[in-house]
Order: C-alpha cells, then structure tokens, then sequence
C-alpha cells in the first residue's frame, strides 16, 4: 500500500532544521527570548496541524464525492489512471526532493541577507533557480500532455475507456508544473519561518477539485474530476503567492554592509548533490510504485477493479497516517541525538517510536478489519455507490489491512536512516526488494484471487521491506535491539488480533452501518487496551503508569 498524497494531507516528511539568522546568535540575551519563541512555534503547529486536519476532511470529502458521482465503473477507472501522474508528481515535487534541496539553500541565503551581504543573496537564488526550474517543468509537463496515449497504454493496458483515461490524464498531467511551483514556494517559505501559506494547500488543492466536480460533471463526466485536480493545482500556487511575494521584497535588517575584503559578492550556497538525493528520491519513487504495480495488474480486471481498490487503499491508510504522525514529532530529537553521536538516546528514541506508532496503526488495523462493511457503507454507499460495491470494496480493505503495521514500520523506520550525515542507498534498496516481492506475487496472484491477490501481494512487499529495514537500522544508523523491539510488535499483534476478534463476534449485532461503528470504535480500542495489558505490552504499561501519575498529581 502506498502513502499517497494526493490531498488527504500533507505527506509525513522529516524537515531539514532552519538555522537561526546571525543577527539572532548576536542579541541581547534575555529571559523572554525562548518563552516567544516558543509560544511562536507551537502557534504555527497548532496552525499546520489545524490545516492539515482540514485537508484531510475535505480529502474524505472529495473522495465521496467521486464515488457519489461516478461510482466505481470504468469511467472512475480511467479517472484513477490519470491520477497517478499527480499522485507521484506530488511526492517529489512538494514534498520530499523538492523540500530537501531548497530548504537548506534558502536558510543558507536568509542567514546572509540579515548579514546585510549585497547583492540580495535571496533574490540572486530565486532568479538562478526559479527561471530555470520552470523551464524543465514546462517541457515535462508539455511531455506528458503530448505522450498522454503512451502513459495510458503503459500504466494500463486493455482498460476499458483508454481514451477517457487519455484525455483525463492530459488534465491531471498539468499539476506537474503548478506542483513543482507549490512545492519550491513551500520550500522558500518554510525557511522563512512562514508556515501557514505551506499547510493550507491542500485545503485549496481539494476545495478546487470538489467545487469544480460540482459544476461540471453534468457537462464532462468523470473528465471534471480531472480539471478539478488541475484547477486545485493552480489554487496551491495561488494560497502562497502573496506570502512568497512579500518576503521576497523584505529588506535584510542589517545595514546593507559588504562582506569583510570590501567587495560585493554573490555567494550561491551548495545545494545537496545527487549522492545525497539519489537514495531519498529513489526509496520515494519504489515507495510511490507499489500503486503503479496494482493498476497495471487491475487493468485486465472487470470494470471498477482499480476504483475497488483505490477506495479500499485510500480508508485503511488512516491508521498508517496518523500513527507516523507521531514520527514526524520526534524526527528532530532522533536527528539531534545522531549528529551529536548520542547513540544511546536515539536508540531509546527510535524504540520508543516504534511502539507507539504500533500500538496506534494496530489498534486501527483491528477496527478497519472488524467494521470495514460498516465504514465503506457510512462513508461511500450512496448515489452511484451501490451495496455490491461497498461488498467488495470492504473485502478488499480487509486484505489491505494485513500490511498496515508493515506500512508504518517502513514510514517511522525510514527518517532515523535518512538522519545519518553520510547517505545510505540501504533504505532504498529495502524498498525495492519490497517492491519486486509485490510485483512478483501480484503477477501470479491476480489470475486465482484478482483484487484480493493484488491487495495481499501489496501487504506481502511492504511487510518484506519493514523486515528488512528493521533488521538492518541497528547496524547502520541506530544500534536498535531488534529482538526487543519485534517481542514488542509480536505483543502488541496478538492484543490486535484478540480486539478484531471480538469486533468481528459485535459488529453483526447491532443493527445500522453507523450505530455499529461507533460501538465498534469504543469496543476494540477497549480490547485491545486491555489484552495488550494482559499481555505486558511495555507501551500500554507506560501509558497505564502515567495516567496514575498523573492522577495522583491533581489529588
């Protein structure tokens, strides 16, 4: 299963740290420093996090708004072919790649400018990289427009509308150029400390393809879920616009002096070479291919094959996401503890993560199994959605649900790798044995069991690549006791599966999609609280203290 970003919210990516200004290191030192500066940086994460929660409703909103209009048909098939372009497109250019190169170049320009160095060495960036950038955009974007037929027959061959696959895809592939755009003013004001522009994109990217749908499905078809996603493309670069703007006019702080020597000069700092990127952008892209895989296997299907799919994949990633949130919290911690060579706290660090973000996806990997009728038919069943396709799109998510602890492993286990100062092709080569595991096992799945062996081929390869991954961190990057860890994992699997069992016995017994969902989200995570327990699961253990503590603390 891959961790898509297509609007659900901004994919869970590990920051590079923004250094502070010079003029900063130089100022009176005072007790109210830290206090503001704090205050400043947990306003802005409860501002992302508040956005981000919005991007994922409207993620959920927009996604029942396709399966309302168009169901699950060929039509919604050749739509779905024609995301892929986005979907990949998305990883790199607003997210990972893009982030890693220029972030770091533009904290290296800002710390300049607030030294007063003239030229303006944030302007001499812009215009040595931004010119140049839209140009290759364009010739790719140009590229894809044109090649459009080939994409198709490539991702898809014998699908049942190639030709609306086509002209979809000549639609979506126009979100390469406003994404590449998104992404470098991301980028730009990230370094400056700007952070609410960067999280309401998706609010806007998602906002446009649903008011767009809206308008024009009577008129196009399934073909306005495909201008949509082009239209909130162009609203992305829209939402930072301004914010870009107005930093790109601010005037340094300093007094406009020239660097020591008297002489003007334009320092271009170095971006990161293609040794460091190569492995990221490679474990990204392997990662990202697990969709391509199932597509090109679900083409030969029945109509309404990939849209099954898609829907499935797209509710039981929930769990996966928020539980790497907790990752994402702590990356700077783990980052820190590995270039100060802090070994033994990283390690503590990295276990630590993993239980947590285990605990969390397996406690919802027992309720998508017990309830997934109950879910698809609460959140899709309507309109052109009907109970056949709520049946097999609930089976599938079953399946799919057997890789959800491998799928957060992969996420959590990933950013300690990519922590270390000297890049390791490791994590890469991990993925993409995974990949080749999912490859080979979709190819002779598909033709016995069809959506369900491509989903289990899916759980297969990534559980491969967590394996791998968690065998090999601790003689890398982070000497982590993998057997600790896995009785762990071993504990907590078992208490998830005593929770979907006991959901599985309650879910029939309730009468109503939504009354049986809501019982079933406060029964499993009480069974599973209390079998991992039972089980001394070290996590539950802890939390368990803590909440002693902290009642005997207001007492």
């Amino acid at each position: 299963m891959n961790e898509t970003t297509t609007g659900a919210g901004p994919r869970a990516t590990a920051r590079t740290p923004v250094p502070a200004p010079p003029a900063a290191v130089h100022a009176p030192p005072g007790p109210q420093t830290p206090p503001r500066l704090g205050k400043v940086l947990a306003r802005a994460a409860a501002v992302t996090a508040a956005l981000t929660i919005a991007g994922s409703v409207l993620g959920l909103v927009r996604d029942q708004s396709i399966a309302h209009l168009f169901g699950a048909g060929s039509d919604s098939d050749a739509f779905l072919i024609s995301w892929t372009v986005p979907e990949m497109a998305s990883t790199l250019l607003i997210e990972d790649a893009m982030a890693l190169v220029l972030v770091p170049a533009f904290s290296h320009a800002m710390a300049r400018r607030a030294a007063g160095e003239q030229p303006d060495p944030v302007r001499g960036l812009i215009s040595a990289t931004l010119p140049r950038l839209l140009v290759l955009l364009g010739c790719v974007t140009g590229g894809l427009v044109l090649g459009a037929p080939v994409i198709v027959d490539l991702l898809a061959p014998g699908l049942a509308e190639p030709q609306v696959a086509v002209e979809c895809t000549r639609l979506t592939a126009l979100t390469v150029f406003f994404f590449g755009v998104t992404g470098y003013l991301s980028a730009a004001l990230r370094a400056h400390r700007s952070y609410l522009p960067p999280a309401a994109i998706y609010v806007a990217y998602n906002v446009g393809i649903i008011v767009t749908m809206l308008v024009l499905h009577s008129l196009w078809g399934v073909r306005a879920a495909a201008a949509g996603v082009a239209v909130g493309s162009v609203l992305m670069v829209l939402a930072q616009l301004p914010a870009f703007v107005r930093h790109l006019a601010a005037r340094p702080a300093g007094t406009g002096a020239l660097l020591p020597g008297g002489a003007a000069r334009t320092v271009r700092p170095a971006l990161l070479g293609i040794g460091v990127l190569a492995p990221v952008v490679i474990f990204t892209v392997c990662r990202q291919s697990q969709v391509l895989i199932e597509r090109f296997l679900a083409a030969s299907l029945p109509a309404g094959a990939i849209s099954h799919l898609n829907y499935a994949q797209k509710v039981a990633q929930v769990p996966m996401m928020l539980s790497l949130m907790i990752c994402t919290v702590t990356f700077p911690v783990v980052a820190k503890a590995v270039a100060d060579g802090d070994g033994d706290q990283a390690r503590r660090r990295v276990e630590r993560d993993l239980a947590l973000a285990a605990f969390m996806v397996l406690t919802g990997t027992a309720v998508v199994v017990a309830y997934a009728p109950q879910i698809i038919e609460v959140l899709f069943q309507r309109g052109a959605f009907g109970p056949h396709d709520t049946a097999t799109t609930a089976s599938i998510m079953r399946v799919y649900a057997l890789g959800l602890l491998g799928q957060c492993l992969v996420g959590a286990l990933g950013r300690p790798f990519f922590s270390a100062v000297r890049p390791t092709w490791f994590p890469a080569a991990a993925m993409a044995a995974g990949l080749l595991v999912n490859a080979v096992a979709g190819v002779l799945a598909v033709g016995p069991w069809g959506v369900y062996g491509i989903a289990a081929s899916n759980a297969l390869g990534i559980t491969v690549t967590a394996g791998l991954l968690l065998r090999g961190l601790g003689s890398r990057v982070v000497s982590i006791h993998v057997r600790g860890v896995a009785v762990t994992l071993a504990r907590l699997s078992a208490a998830a599966v005593a929770a979907g069992a006991a959901g599985l016995l309650a879910a029939p017994l309730i009468p109503g999609a939504l009354p049986s969902l809501i019982t079933g989200c406060l029964l499993v995570p009480g069974v599973f609280g209390a079998a991992a327990l039972a089980l001394r699961a070290p996590e539950v253990v802890g939390l368990l203290d803590l909440t002693k503590q902290r009642f005997r603390h207001v007492s």
